[in-house]
């Protein structure tokens, strides 16, 4: 079978500390990775490392892509038969580079966190009616769920943005975007109730247009609000960290679960492009895989 000649490859490691100053493990790690890509053409008759081309070395990364290796991974794996590959050409023992014009891989976009339907219901329970502060909390969760706003539209929302007879909220968004927004009548009723008795409470008698005030009847800045998301998560016992945008993602990921189409979502969330918004149909598939594998019979 054909292999890599040793002494090339010992030539090439040793260049790596002499050039480079490269550690020990590292080089060894280089070595392994120029010793797999050699056994791996050898073993599927396509010769060796000194004559493959590009689409042998495309092909090689995407086995190992597919045999569980991370991008990450996948980059440090190109990372290194690149370096042995511009050795070889400076050297001149091959004329010209395969791994040239190979890109890295990128990384697939991690899947937002979310949240269950009863997982929400526990969160907007959390909260007591009964103090000011939580009944105007309460009502926030209840507008962030329903509407999907990002939490500085949600902290900036003016008494003038929403109108609970026609059950629309106008959010202001990035660039200065405006769309209109359904607020659903859950949502309605809780800010209903709030702006009657809570708002005026924390108000105590002062002239704003803000609709959720601070307790001094400011805006409330982003990091507060967040702080109290985690007070109610705590008492909900929801498990993980939360983002600031989970509620948001979970509006989303659950009209998308219930059928929604996707580019009302995308006009919902306010996103410029569609693909955007795609991330969340990955979401909506992995959690239908989740369980079906968990409650099917043949799952």
């Amino acid at each position: 079978m054909d292999r890599l000649p040793s002494s090339d490859l010992e030539r090439f490691v040793t260049a790596l500390w002499l050039e480079r100053g490269l550690s020990d493990n590292t080089r060894q790690a280089y070595k392994r990775d120029v010793e797999g890509l050699s056994r791996w053409l050898s073993e599927t008759g396509r010769g060796d490392a000194m004559t493959a081309s590009e689409a042998d070395i495309q092909a090689y990364l995407g086995v190992r892509l597919k045999d569980g290796r991370s991008h990450r991974s996948i980059s440090r794996l190109l990372s290194s038969l690149r370096s042995f590959y511009q050795y070889l050409v400076r050297e001149g023992d091959v004329v010209s580079d395969p791994t040239q014009y190979l890109e890295r891989p990128k990384p697939s976009r991690p899947l937002p966190k979310s949240l269950s339907e009863a997982e929400v219901e526990r969160l907007l329970s959390a909260p007591d009616p009964s103090v000011a502060v939580e009944h105007r909390d309460l009502a926030m969760l209840e507008v962030l769920y329903a509407c999907g706003l990002r939490v500085s539209e949600l902290v900036g929302l003016s008494v003038q943005q929403l109108s609970l007879n026609q059950g629309v909220v106008r959010v202001l968004g990035k660039g200065g975007k405006e769309r209109l927004v359904p607020l659903g009548e859950t949502a309605i009723d809780a800010v209903a109730d709030y702006t009657r008795s809570a708002r005026l409470d924390l108000l105590a008698g002062k002239q704003s247009d803000v609709l959720f005030p601070s307790t001094r009847g400011r805006v409330m800045t982003r990091q507060t609000f967040w702080h109290r998301i985690k007070l109610y998560a705590s008492r909900a016992a929801i498990d993980g960290s939360l983002s600031p945008h989970t509620l948001r993602h979970a509006f989303a990921t659950h009209l998308i679960n219930h059928g929604a189409d996707l580019r009302v979502v995308q006009m919902l969330l306010g996103h410029s492009d569609l693909t955007t918004t795609q991330i969340y149909t990955h979401v909506a598939r992995s959690r239908m895989q989740a369980l079906h594998e968990k409650h099917h019979p043949r799952g």
